[in-house]
């Protein structure tokens, strides 16, 4: 019998992911340049670019990530300066004029080390991984906020972020994903975690997944037309949440089917 695969930390996926990654290249042309985000409940907030590796978020600098997996739209992704463990990454589309912004959370240890049938007990939701949407629109013009979708649902879909490095995601329904490592560090691991589906442009999608195994956030945007994604994830470095591993993703997609279950008698 073969022995059976395990999960890894976050660190050590990182590694794995890193040799010839099919992530996109930084945007360049952002210093300089500011975003002024008018938030849907009446919050304003300027992002501004430093130059091509650092922002300015609410007077304090971070280092960034930019990218743009379709023209006009922006994935910006950088650690919160605010909160321990935790960042923000935003989707800013420039032609509708609107953006998402995500605020994702890493659990601290002893969060983490609660096991699943206590957290069942409690009430608590299986994954301590956070997720938090907020909407809003740039340069306060007349857009329509981005939204929730179920458009994605029904998709099986192969990922391929590296010569060595492919995944299968089964999109089940609006609050459940299913992966499976086809190859590479996790392959032989599965599972079914938390995600969640924002629609930004007509095929182009924000997921957002939160997994309760080794606390790891994942953001990447998928364009259908493009049939490619650009992200990243969040974890621990390692098993000592000592440090942590906030790096790129990116993937050429490939649909392999499409399921819609029948209605149900009325």
């Amino acid at each position: 019998m073969d022995s059976e695969a395990v999960f890894i930390q976050v660190g050590a996926l990182a590694d794995g992911f890193a040799p010839h990654s099919h992530t996109l290249a930084p945007l360049a042309d952002l210093a300089g340049r500011q975003l002024a985000l008018h938030f849907a409940d009446g919050e304003l907030a300027t992002l501004r670019f430093v130059d091509s590796q650092t922002l300015e978020w609410h007077g304090q600098r971070v280092a960034y990530r930019a990218t743009s997996i379709r023209d006009g739209i922006l994935f910006i992704d950088f650690l919160d300066p605010q909160r321990a463990n935790a960042s923000i990454s935003m989707v800013c589309d420039r032609h509708q004029g609107n953006f998402t912004a995500l605020y994702g959370a890493l659990p601290d240890q002893r969060q983490v080390r609660l096991d699943a049938f206590s957290r069942v007990e409690q009430g608590l939701p299986l994954t301590a991984v956070q997720a938090m949407f907020r909407f809003g629109r740039l340069d306060n013009r007349d857009a329509p906020l981005p939204q929730f979708t179920d458009e994605l649902i029904g998709l099986r879909n192969m990922y391929t972020y590296s010569p060595t490095e492919r995944y299968e995601h089964i999109y089940l329904n609006d609050n459940f994903y299913a992966w499976q490592c086809l190859d590479g560090v996790e392959q032989g691991l599965a599972d079914v975690d938390r995600c969640h589906y924002v629609k930004v442009a007509e095929k182009l999608y924000l997921f957002v997944w939160r997994e309760k195994i080794v606390p790891t956030l994942g953001v990447v945007m998928i364009d259908l037309q493009g049939m490619r994604t650009d992200g990243k994830i969040l974890g621990y470095q390692g098993s000592d949440f000592a440090a942590l591993s906030n790096f790129a993703v990116g993937a050429h997609a490939q649909v392999l089917n499409v399921t819609r279950h029948p209605r149900g008698a009325a």
